[in-house]
C-alpha cells in the first residue's frame, strides 16, 4: 500500500476522534460538523479551478476524507470504528 494512503488513514482517524472530543466536550454539535463538512464538500464539487479532465474516480478520491469525516462524526461510535469500517460506508453511501 501507498505510504501516503497509510498517513491519509491516520491523519482521518486522528481527526475524526478530535471531532468526537468537541463533541463530547459540547464546544460544537453533530449538526454543526454536518454543516461544516457539507460546505467543504459543495466547495470541493464546485471548484473552478479543478481540471476539467479529472476523472470521476479522482474526484471521488478528493471527497473521500471529507465524506469519511462526515460519516464518523454522525456515527454513534465515532472514531472508536475502525477505517476500513467507515470507508466501507462511505463507498456504500455514495451518490450516483
Amino acid at each position: 500500500m501507498n505510504t501516503a494512503n497509510l498517513q491519509l488513514e491516520g491523519l482521518l482517524l486522528a481527526v475524526a476522534a478530535l471531532v468526537d472530543a468537541l463533541k463530547a466536550k459540547g464546544l460544537v454539535t453533530e449538526a454543526d460538523i454536518d454543516a461544516a463538512l457539507a460546505t467543504a464538500e459543495r466547495a470541493a464539487t464546485r471548484d473552478p479551478r479543478r481540471p476539467a479532465g479529472l476523472t470521476p474516480a479522482n474526484v471521488d478520491a478528493v471527497l473521500f476524507p471529507i465524506r469519511f469525516l462526515r460519516l464518523a462524526a454522525g456515527d454513534p461510535e465515532g472514531s472508536r470504528r475502525s477505517f476500513s469500517a467507515v470507508a466501507s460506508l462511505v463507498g456504500a453511501t455514495k451518490p450516483d
